[in-house]
């Protein structure tokens, strides 16, 4: 999550390439809360958790999961993968840690003040797609079952911080968190499958679609698609946004339901 989309992000990836949570738990929540051993044996440590993360991270950005081993990370830090698990166990324990370093929300979610809700949920969709953008990888892992660190728990905490005026039952609350990020999952994993074709198959957007054009063309002056025929020029146009379209409509149903509550909850 980054400000806060929690670590129910369950939606984030089912038929991914790995699974979050399928490593050893109880190692992982040492590791994640700094509450585990230190490395003890051997020479002094040279390495850091916290680097062998962030190149592990920095890996995975670059040449997705598919890239990443702890042979490669310990390649980039220029030392060998014995080395690495001295202070992680393997390559399971190690995405977890992964997730949970950049799900890490900005500011201290302690010094979020309350305030508007739809503000606050409007910047948790924007902000998950940005994720995505940054670190495509996540789409390709299955969260459904996360380990929860102190970066997932704090970015829950801002978010619930901020959206618990909306009125709603905790339950509820944590269904709008929810419905959100699978909105933004669907949307990051459209993007990144719209550049993966035109990386694939060498043609941008542009001209695959002007290859079909004569026959769109013949095919609308057949009769046969009247309602598609009379639609405007600028129907499938880019200037639409259509991710914040459906955001704000998200948006728009829950306060409906909010403003019920509070019609319901008034003397």
């Amino acid at each position: 999550m980054t400000s806060g989309t929690s670590g129910t992000r369950g939606t984030g990836g089912t038929g991914g390439t790995e699974t979050s949570g399928s490593g050893d738990i109880a190692r992982t929540l040492e590791l994640l809360w700094g509450s585990g051993r230190r490395p003890s044996r051997g020479p002094k440590p040279t390495l850091t958790l916290d680097r062998i993360v962030e190149t592990a991270v920095q890996v995975a950005d670059t040449e997705g999961l598919e890239g990443l081993s702890m042979r490669r990370v310990a390649a980039e830090l220029g030392t060998g993968a014995m080395s690495l698990y001295r202070y992680v166990p393997g390559k399971s324990e190690l995405l977890d840690l992964m997730l949970d370093r950049v799900q890490r929300p900005s500011g201290d979610p302690a010094d979020c003040d309350e305030g508007d809700w739809r503000s606050a949920l409007e910047t948790l969709g924007r902000e998950t797609l940005a994720l995505y953008r940054r670190h495509p990888w996540l789409l390709q892992v299955n969260q459904s079952r996360p380990v929860l660190g102190p970066s997932t728990l704090d970015g829950m905490e801002k978010v619930l911080t901020r959206i618990r005026p909306m009125g709603l039952t905790d339950p509820e609350l944590v269904s709008a968190i929810i419905m959100v990020d699978g909105y933004v999952v669907g949307a990051a994993r459209s993007q990144r499958y719209q550049q993966e074709a035109e990386r694939r198959t060498g043609l941008t957007d542009a001209e695959f679609w002007q290859a079909q054009g004569p026959a769109l063309e013949r095919a609308m002056a057949s009769g046969r698609y009247p309602v598609m025929a009379s639609l405007s020029d600028d129907t499938f146009g880019t200037d639409f946004d259509h991710f914040e379209f459906g955001l704000q409509r998200i948006l728009d149903g829950l306060e409906v339901l909010v403003a019920r509550r509070r019609r319901e909850s008034a003397p």
